[in-house]
């Protein structure tokens, strides 16, 4: 009886796999997000209604850098500088001019920031986005140059400077070339500085290398987004070095936090209301 009984479920089970497998179900792409961080799952429109944070965990999902001035500017205020500036190849490195051109047609974007003048709840500020979707936000002689120019343009129209940093470090393909930025963008920061104009800047994930290393540690006020990889050099480079094992939480925001290295971390719904204060308590229209 028992036997039978066992053939029966076995029968029933295997009738069952073979019509799982036939009827694969197709679930749309863009239907569905996971988070990467604790994997869990939500509708995408609950996700992107949610400025792209997990609702389990708060992973603050990397942003384009249009999504990002959208959620943080006001509608209609932005004006973009040198929109139209390109990168050369300096060192001639083979591929590169093919490897900007496919990036530029995917990601729409002439290099991986974008600088501009904008209101944030009608304070007047520039602004500079970098974008990890292009070449993980590589700070080449375009980067350095846009970012020089938007601390100039700041700085002759006595506004405060706010830059979202996403990097990977500087941009191998441009050698030497791409080191000197660190310079030249510290450099312009400091004349900023001098003139007693403020700078903030906002580390979002990642923010590496030689971003790190130069203008995205110099801002008078130093935010974080939650959870996010701030650093120079890489974890396995530190401990192979030192010869010591790093904390668990080591280069995220939080331990930069408790260590001095960041001043605040702000959710990105409070980011809009958080830039726009600090802008008016530190710019003249606060002592008026």
């Amino acid at each position: 009886m028992l036997e039978d009984l066992f053939k029966v479920v076995k029968f029933r089970a295997e009738n069952d796999n073979k019509v799982d497998k036939k009827a694969k179900v197709s679930i749309p792409s863009d239907l569905l997000f996971k988070c990467p961080r604790c994997n869990n799952v939500m509708f995408m429109d609950d996700f992107v209604g949610g400025s792209k944070v997990c609702s389990e965990c708060s992973y603050h999902a990397r942003l384009t850098a249009q999504e990002r001035l959208n959620m943080t500017i006001d509608q209609g205020t932005f004006i973009e500088y040198d929109e139209n500036m390109t990168s050369k190849n300096p060192i001639e490195f083979d591929g590169y001019e093919q490897k900007i051109k496919d990036l530029t047609a995917r990601t729409k974007l002439k290099d991986a920031v974008v600088t501009g003048e904008c209101y944030i709840r009608n304070k007047h500020c520039v602004i500079a986005v970098m974008d990890s979707h292009f070449m993980m936000g590589s700070m080449g002689s375009v980067v350095g140059e846009k970012i020089t120019r938007a601390f100039e343009a700041a700085t002759k129209k006595n506004l405060p400077i706010i830059i979202f940093t996403a990097s990977g470090g500087a941009r191998m393909q441009e050698g030497i070339v791409s080191l000197m930025q660190m310079a030249k963008t510290s450099a312009s920061a400091a004349r900023h500085g001098e003139k007693g104009l403020l700078y903030i800047t906002v580390l979002t994930d990642p923010t590496t290398g030689g971003v790190t290393a130069s203008f995205a540690s110099l801002g008078d006020i130093i935010i974080a987004e939650p959870k996010v990889l701030i650093g120079f050099a890489g974890r396995r480079v530190i401990e192979s070095t030192i010869k010591q094992h790093l904390p668990d939480d080591f280069q995220s925001a939080e331990f930069l936090l408790e260590h001095g290295f960041v001043d605040m971390i702000v959710n990105r719904k409070d980011m809009r209301r958080t830039l726009s204060r600090l802008i008016r308590l530190h710019t003249k229209e606060a002592v008026q």
